[in-house]
């Protein structure tokens, strides 16, 4: 066994570094990034309907990072899994289907058939900023995001993470999706944010807000995740502006088991999860670290 591997909720990973969700959109590109080094996958978000998204503009880049305003565009969840989700397997690594519900229900729906078409664990997004009528509007009530989390986790039985967005009850949406059976949670998804161009004297992205990823809202996901290792008994999993190995060990002192890459793999190519692995290896063995499970949490408070 590599000095890097992990178990998180259930899954065993060669290395602590997942895809976030939302950054390749198919089964091609999926594989590649298995192939390139990451420990996982996580697809992008799946809704029960096919999904154009919103209009565009949707992305511009910032002095930090990224804001997009895609709105979950998607073929929906039934092609995904047979066209697509065969191709991410042949990665070799697990492949975790990311559900998008408008509902409890379609949250059941996207996560039974992702079992049964081969999936190895779900996140649910209960924090997208981009779409009306549910994401982020779950993410912020703990008993919503509990009864998701129930509902789903009667009818699965692999692993099954919840994906966790900025909210002032973090920590008690945290205890909330435990209590109902999440096998970790997710934190935190992007942060809801806005662009203008002075000179047109308009907003940048044609939805106005979009969400804010990347470097910028890397310490508060750092705060979030230290947060919730202090108060959950299952694993936490960071997200937000990881693009180097630094990064990422800041995560996984502050009580990450895992860290998930997104932004930085449109800047800096797939050879980031490579770049990562070694640099944590690197560390390790300068601190005398003989296991990732025994740097999770391990702060000099």
């Amino acid at each position: 066994m590599s000095k890097l591997s992990v178990e998180v909720g259930g899954l065993r990973l060669s290395n602590p570094t997942i895809l976030a969700s939302g950054v390749l959109s198919n089964g091609p590109l999926l594989k590649q990034a298995a192939l390139a080094g990451a420990g996982a996958v996580v697809t992008k978000s799946l809704t029960v309907k096919r999904r154009e998204g919103n209009a565009t503009p949707v992305v511009v880049g910032t002095r930090a990072g990224f804001l997009n305003n895609v709105g979950l565009a998607n073929p929906g969840y039934m092609e995904f899994l047979e066209h697509d989700l065969p191709i991410a397997k042949e990665g070799g690594v697990p492949v975790i289907v990311s559900a998008a519900g408008f509902s409890w229900r379609e949250f059941v729906e996207i996560c039974v058939r992702a079992e049964e078409a081969g999936a190895d664990a779900v996140e649910l997004n209960l924090s997208c900023p981009n779409v009306e009528g549910g994401g982020i509007e779950f993410g912020r009530d703990p008993e919503t995001s509990a009864k998701i989390v129930r509902e789903v986790r009667k009818r699965i039985d692999i692993p099954l993470f919840a994906k966790l967005g900025l909210a002032d009850r973090i920590v008690e949406i945290g205890r909330a999706v435990q209590k109902a059976g999440a096998d970790g949670v997710v934190a935190i998804n992007t942060i809801t944010g806005m662009a203008i161009d002075i000179e047109a004297r308009r907003p940048v992205l044609a939805g106005i807000y979009g969400g804010l990823s990347g470097p910028a809202i890397h310490p508060v996901a750092v705060r979030c995740v230290h947060q919730l290792h202090e108060q959950l008994e299952i694993p936490v999993i960071g997200c937000g502006g990881v693009e180097s190995w630094r990064d990422a060990v800041e995560f996984i002192l502050a009580g990450a088991s895992a860290v998930q890459v997104g932004s930085a793999v449109a800047v800096r190519g797939l050879s980031v999860f490579r770049g990562i692995c070694e640099g944590i290896e690197d560390y390790m063995k300068r601190k005398g670290f003989k296991s990732i499970r025994g740097m999770v949490g391990k702060l000099r408070l």
